[in-house]
């Protein structure tokens, strides 16, 4: 199946699946089953099957699924043998948290340079990414096509419309701003902010029903 014709719901979680069976393979185990993989993800067992059902016939009924078998398809679907370059923009708090962190689990995303407009973090190093000014931009970006945006909110929009004009397709955006592009320009707002929001609104008013519940409840 072309990659387009799948849910993008389901392609969001296909690094989530890619990461649980890269630590299954570093741990030995050769077969897993789609309860393991729920109870291990958080994704029921009838979305994992259906995922899996667009690539076609990923596992044996009564066995489960292959392990390596499942690491070498994912690897080839979410490109793991090529490394994509990110830029960073914005060394505040947040931003120096991603440079420390720079995806170490995933080895085929890295973030190769980071900028601002602090004289105090410009020419410095972390964790080995170098920050360049925010000016130097135009010279210093590239080929990369993915940036992450970790500045103030009134800075979101001008400095969208620079990447833009620079050539990136794709932005990560963990700005409160929702930021305007092209259509051929694909955006991934992550407000942390609202995000705490709605699992404080979720723990008031949607309770968790417990496995012990669920089985009280009277079916039609």
């Amino acid at each position: 199946m072309e990659q387009n014709k799948i849910p993008q719901a389901t392609a969001k979680r296909l690094p989530l699946y890619y990461r649980f069976i890269n630590n299954l393979n570093h741990q030995g185990k050769k077969r897993v089953s789609s309860k393991e993989l729920s109870d291990a993800v958080k994704v029921d067992s009838a979305t994992i099957r259906r995922d899996f059902s667009y690539f076609g016939a990923l596992g044996k009924k009564g066995y489960g699924y292959n392990v390596e078998y499942l690491l070498e398809f994912f690897r080839k679907t979410l490109d793991q043998d090529e490394t994509t370059e990110v830029a960073l923009i914005g060394v505040g708090n947040l931003g120096t948290a991603f440079l420390h962190y720079n995806f170490m689990k995933n080895n085929n995303i890295a973030i190769k340079m980071a900028f601002d407009s602090n004289p105090e973090k410009v020419g410095t190093m972390v964790s080995d990414v170098p920050v360049y000014h925010i000016e130097e931009l135009e010279d210093r970006l590239g080929d990369i096509k993915v940036a992450i945006l970790t500045i103030p909110g009134s800075e979101a929009q001008p400095m969208a419309d620079h990447l833009v004009n620079r050539g990136v397709e794709g932005i990560l955006n963990f700005t409160p701003a929702r930021i305007t592009v092209p259509k051929h320009i694909r955006v991934h707002h992550i407000d942390l902010a609202v995000e705490l929001q709605a699992l404080v609104y979720f723990l008031k008013h949607y309770p968790l029903i417990t496995e012990d519940e669920e089985e009280e409840v009277p079916m039609d």
